[in-house]
C-alpha cells in the first residue's frame, strides 16, 4: 500500500488524521499488541499510520547515516550530539526499509514534507537524515522504520469491532515520552487507568 493521499474522509470530523489509535487487549500478536499508532492520513483509500511505541533494536541513527553513506564511518565523531538521541523505532510491518521521520515544523522542505498537524510534519526522503547529519535538521524527530496501512474501510472495520481506541495526538508523547511508557500514556489521556482494561466485549 502506498501513501495515502492527504484528504479527508467526507468531511473533517470523519478523519482520523493527527490522533492515536490505542490497541485494545483484543489486539494480539506483533506489531500491534499493546501498541499507540499515530496516523498520518486517512481517506476514503485507507490509511497510513506510524506504531510509536516499538523500539528498532540495536539501531541508531549514526549507524543508518553510515550504512546509507550519507556520512564516512570517520565521521561518526563529528555528528551533532543530539543526532544520537533521536529514537528509532519500528514504525509497522510495511516497507520496513524505508525510513519515515516524525518531526517539528522547523523543518521543511518542499514537496517531500506532509503537514499532518500544528506541531508535526512527516519527511520520508534521505534528504532530512542528510540534514540531520549537518546539524540542520528539525529540532524534534523520531526516525520510524515501516509504517502501517489498512486498505479502504478495515481501519473504520476494526475501530468499529472494538480493536482500538483513538484520541487526539500529543507531540509531547511522540518526541519526548520513553517508549515503554507511552502506551499507558495514551491510555490515561483518553480517561482509562492500564490496569481497567479488560477482553470483555463492548465499547469505550
Amino acid at each position: 500500500m502506498a501513501f495515502v493521499p492527504k484528504h479527508n474522509v467526507g468531511n473533517e470530523t470523519d478523519t482520523l488524521e493527527g490522533q492515536f489509535l490505542v490497541a485494545m487487549p483484543s489486539v494480539v500478536g506483533e506489531p500491534f499488541a499493546r501498541s499507540v499508532v499515530y496516523i498520518c492520513a486517512h481517506s476514503e483509500e485507507g490509511a497510513m499510520g506510524i506504531v510509536l511505541n516499538r523500539v528498532a533494536p540495536n539501531m541508531k541513527i549514526p549507524d543508518l547515516l553510515v550504512q546509507l553513506e550519507i556520512i564516512p564511518e570517520s565521521e561518526r565523531i563529528r555528528l551533532p550530539p543530539k543526532v544520537e538521541h533521536i529514537p528509532v523505532i519500528i514504525g509497522g510491518p510495511v516497507e520496513t526499509s524505508r525510513g519515515f521521520v516524525l518531526h517539528s515544523p522547523d523543518f521543511y522542505l518542499a514537496q517531500s514534507t506532509l503537514p499532518i498537524e500544528d506541531s508535526v510534519y512527516l519527511t520520508a526522503t534521505v534528504d532530512i537524515l542528510r540534514a540531520i547529519a549537518q546539524g540542520q535538521g528539525p529540532e524534534r524527530a523520531v526516525l520510524a522504520l515501516g509504517y502501517a496501512g489498512w486498505q479502504p474501510g478495515q481501519l473504520e472495520t476494526e475501530i468499529q469491532a472494538n480493536g482500538w481506541l483513538n484520541c487526539k495526538a500529543d507531540a509531547d508523547l511522540i518526541f519526548n515520552t520513553p517508549l515503554e511508557l507511552r502506551y499507558d500514556v495514551a491510555l490515561r489521556q483518553i480517561g482509562i487507568e492500564p490496569a481497567m482494561l479488560s477482553l470483555e466485549p463492548g465499547h469505550a
